[in-house]
């Protein structure tokens, strides 16, 4: 029998005004290593990346095109099924082009892996990865991404982009969830 997820609490575990801090640096970090690209695609993985993406964009000191790229390997469970699809592709072409993808949160790393191998076969000029979280306790594939906001331990977390079945995304700031 299934646990009821229905009822959960949320304590947070990284504050709004920690997050803003921490995409300043990330973007600062970013505009120095892409400097002098004529134009930076960055591509957010949906949708968990949303917000992430919209205000790290705007703090970068880059001419930037944004895409998207939508994949999923969880649905409404709190533990990765593994099985990576591709829901929405990218509209633009990489080929030739400096990328920059922007996660949500590195857990077992299947999906960022998947997402990587596809993209490296559209032969981008230079491929990086940012990612606001990481929880590298979980990791069971050899990703990495070059810039990470947090890392965080082994918790289920919502907030800032980051949903519980398509809940909490509203949140300002990151937080664990606690069922009860």
């Amino acid at each position: 029998m299934q646990p009821d997820h229905s009822a959960y609490v949320i304590d947070e575990l990284i504050s709004a005004k920690s997050i803003a801090a921490r995409v300043e640096e990330l973007a600062r970090d970013i505009s120095a290593h892409f400097r002098g690209t004529d134009k930076l695609v960055v591509v957010g993985l949906l949708r968990g990346s949303f917000v992430f993406i919209a205000d790290l964009v705007r703090e970068l000191e880059l001419p930037v095109e944004v895409d998207f790229l939508e994949a999923s390997s969880y649905g409404n469970a709190t533990e990765s099924s593994r099985e990576v699809r591709i829901l929405k592709d990218l509209r633009g072409e990489i080929e030739g082009r400096d990328v920059l993808v922007v996660e949500d949160i590195v857990d077992t790393g299947h999906t960022l892996k998947h997402v990587l191998d596809i993209l490296n076969t559209r032969h981008p000029a230079r491929l990086e990865v940012c990612a606001l979280l990481d929880k590298p306790a979980r990791r069971e594939v050899d990703v990495k991404a070059r810039w990470t906001g947090f890392e965080i331990p082994d918790e289920f977390v919502v907030g800032y982009g980051i949903d519980y079945a398509q809940r909490n995304r509203n949140l300002p700031h990151i937080g664990t969830v606690r069922f009860t």
